[in-house]
């Protein structure tokens, strides 16, 4: 297995633990005070982390504006309809529209970086799919109906999503000496960016909400903000610096795979058929994919 392989795993990993608690708070709140709360936090543990640990990269304005934009239009306002689509469309449709993300990685790397994507990347990539859908089948089931505004926030939120990552590819390409650390300290300046602007026409009462939580909430917004943020998009950007972006999107899917799975064992929800078929999929697809 490859390094980037086992960081964009590990990423997906500490994200799909986050996730439950990202629900709560998100519930209890509001979901742009939870993008607020997790994009604040990580970028005081990167600046922190980088004042102790590295030393800051010279970046001109020009490299600066890559990273700050990928995260502006990536972890901001493409989370933010992508949270849109999850409250109309719902997760599982939400969830195979964003499935289609390898492909535009694909051909957009193929654009941009000249990657060739060899037959087994795709056959890969067709498995993880393949996993994303057997774990929205479910979803599907329950509601039938298709909504053209959710459909439109999804692939909306997928394109942003993939867009940020081209961006801050080009950003490390273009500064290969810089680190993932500084390169996730300014996307996340990018997406506080968002929610700042938003809190004009849209108060967000930050820390007057985060005040009424007991300390026990307190220390799982922060926690969960550090696992889910601060260490995913550390492993994240660490994979982006090097990795073939359509197979390191095909692993990224394999997050849903990890998030159903915590919901079993955190929320008590019993394993299904699909859980199963999903795994086989998934064991397939890292296959192709390490093979």
């Amino acid at each position: 297995m490859q390094d980037f392989q086992i960081y964009a795993l590990s990423a997906n990993f500490c994200f799909a633990l986050a996730t439950i608690i990202f629900t709560h708070f998100t519930n209890k709140v509001s979901s742009e005070w939870m993008n607020l709360c997790k994009a604040s936090v990580a970028f005081l543990c990167f600046f922190i982390y980088i004042n102790i640990f590295e030393n800051w990269y010279e970046l001109d304005l020009n490299s600066f504006a890559y990273f700050f934009v990928s995260g502006f239009i990536g972890l901001g306002i493409g989370d933010f309809f992508l949270l849109k689509s999850f409250s109309v469309l719902g997760p599982g449709r939400t969830l195979m529209l964003f499935g289609f993300q390898p492909i535009f990685l694909g051909v957009m790397g193929k654009m941009l970086f000249n990657q060739d994507v060899s037959t087994s990347k795709l056959i890969a990539i067709i498995f993880f799919i393949g996993c994303l859908f057997t774990l929205s089948l479910e979803s599907f089931r329950k509601d039938k109906s298709w909504g053209v505004v959710g459909m439109s926030f999804a692939l909306l939120g997928m394109i942003l999503d993939s867009s940020g990552v081209l961006m801050t590819r080009a950003g490390f390409d273009m500064n290969p000496g810089m680190s993932a650390m500084q390169g996730n300290f300014y996307r996340c300046l990018g997406a506080i960016s968002v929610f700042m602007l938003l809190s004009f026409y849209k108060p967000l009462n930050f820390m007057t909400s985060f005040n009424k939580f007991t300390s026990k909430e307190k220390a799982m917004v922060i926690g969960g903000s550090i696992l889910g943020t601060f260490l995913s998009l550390s492993f994240y950007l660490k994979a982006i610096q090097t990795a073939h972006l359509a197979s390191l999107s095909g692993i990224n899917i394999t997050g849903t795979l990890f998030s159903s799975a915590f919901e079993s064992v955190f929320l008590k929800k019993k394993p299904t058929k699909y859980l199963f078929i999903a795994l086989v999929f998934f064991a397939c697809g890292m296959y192709f994919l390490i093979g």
